[in-house]
């Protein structure tokens, strides 16, 4: 079994959590409500900014240039086909330049993208880039699952194709290769830390989508 895989064997209850979620059951068969999915595409936009400021930050410490061009073009793949689905969305549902910057990322968008470039900056490489993971792996899961058995006129149709490409599936490989390769490299100590950032970054993913489909945005101080 390759590293990768361990880690999805090791998460499997939190991933199979993930896939049958209310927001991602309801996506699945058409029937998530336009408003909520709205305000996910609003704060989705706003955790691809700081995901991109990870990713760049984790591809300029990777020890050799082969790595670096590795992470940059997996990056590179992910970031635009993930930025024109936003602006599509944006389009659809009129929401401007001035009502995006209006709407501050949510905790849990806070909170996930926080972890993502602390992890960046101060973690081994290896673990850096498997924090990374499961953005690219998870999302590319759910959209082939809905794939597969979405309608042509699925009202979803444009986020399923995204991450059912095989021009982000490209760019998932290449995250996975490279995760293997830092695995295989690493020590014991090294390979437990990316066990548990792969775990945490999972989680953050669940708590992402729980967040958009309950509409959650930070707790009044009382």
């Amino acid at each position: 079994m390759s590293f990768t895989a361990s880690l999805w064997a090791d998460t499997q209850d939190l991933q199979d959590t993930i896939s049958t979620m209310p927001f991602n059951a309801e996506l699945a068969q058409g029937t998530l409500p336009p408003a909520t999915f709205q305000g996910y595409i609003i704060q989705d936009a706003h955790y691809l900014e700081g995901f991109a400021r990870a990713l760049v930050l984790t591809a300029s410490r990777a020890p050799d240039p082969e790595n670096i061009a590795r992470l940059a073009g997996s990056a590179n793949g992910a970031i635009a086909v993930e930025r024109q689905l936003h602006d599509e969305y944006m389009k659809l549902y009129g929401v401007s330049r001035d009502d995006f910057a209006a709407t501050p990322p949510s905790q849990a968008c806070d909170h996930y993208v926080s972890f993502l470039i602390r992890s960046a900056a101060v973690d081994p490489f290896p673990v850096a880039v498997v924090s990374l993971l499961p953005c690219f792996w998870i999302y590319h899961r759910v959209g082939v699952a809905i794939h597969e058995k979405a309608a042509a006129d699925h009202a979803y149709r444009a986020w399923i194709d995204t991450y059912a490409s095989e021009a982000f599936a490209a760019s998932v490989q290449g995250m996975l290769d490279l995760t293997d390769q830092l695995a295989a490299a690493a020590d014991a100590d090294t390979r437990r830390a990316m066990q548990t950032a792969f775990a945490r970054s999972s989680w953050h993913e669940w708590m992402f989508w729980h967040s958009a489909y309950h509409q959650m945005g930070w707790p009044e101080a009382s």
